[in-house]
């Protein structure tokens, strides 16, 4: 490696630090797009794998186990294999080619989903088949319904809730191959950070992939910051 070299990676990194402190059109949009379709994709995520798992840990039924395997096999799910089942149903002849949903950030937002649905469910029935079950005993004997019942749970589970938005969001910010094939990095619309720094260093514009990797990372670094601030602050109570 010689001199050139990291004057180049130098002259990158500084690049990288001046278009985030000098408020970059460009840079912004992009990790604001990338965060709202990322927090989008976490909240669907939660709003359904939430009571999904909790349920399938509450109940008994043929089939259950099967379920919830497939919600633990969600945790390999390969990205690339989603974008393209997704891409081809939304093709415009496709199954749900009437939805004109291609190239667009709902389609983004649905394979993120798609992505994190699985993780949420998985996590949240196995923090509930954690508990003592003679607390689900207990609530059964106080006469609560099952969806009462599910609300204490997860209720109980708390942190480990918190934990599984972590989690999900965590898998779906990173992720890049699903977000490009169904969503085309368009700027302005589609385009996100990690499909950014794909694109940006393939065309030797290391500054930007730099920006945004350093944002990435502080993203990732204050929330799973956070999160083990209250675990400890949950252990101490």
């Amino acid at each position: 490696m010689g001199w050139s070299y990291w004057h180049d990676l130098w002259t990158g990194f500084l690049g990288a630090w001046q278009l985030l402190f000098s408020g970059d059109a460009e840079t912004w949009s992009v990790i604001r797009q990338s965060l709202v379709i990322s927090l989008s994709a976490t909240l669907l995520a939660m709003t359904v794998g939430l009571p999904l798992g909790a349920w399938l840990a509450v109940t008994r039924f043929r089939g259950r186990g099967m379920l919830l395997a497939a919600s633990n096999a969600g945790f390999g799910l390969p990205p690339v294999v989603v974008g393209l089942v997704l891409s081809l149903l939304l093709l415009r002849h496709g199954p749900l080619g009437g939805l004109n949903l291609r190239f667009t950030p709902s389609a983004v937002i649905l394979a993120q989903f798609i992505l994190s649905v699985p993780v949420a469910i998985s996590l949240t029935a196995s923090a509930i088949l954690s508990l003592n079950p003679r607390f689900r005993l207990q609530l059964e004997a106080l006469g609560a319904t099952r969806w009462q019942s599910i609300w204490l749970l997860l209720r109980e589970t708390r942190l480990q809730v918190l934990v599984t938005g972590m989690a999900a969001f965590g898998a779906i910010i990173s992720e890049v191959g699903a977000s490009t094939m169904v969503g085309g990095n368009l700027p302005g619309t589609t385009r996100t950070m990690t499909t950014a720094m794909v694109m940006e260093t393939g065309m030797g514009h290391y500054d930007r992939a730099l920006a945004y990797s350093f944002i990435l990372l502080l993203i990732v670094v204050v929330a799973f910051g956070c999160l083990t601030h209250l675990q400890h602050r949950e252990a101490r109570a």
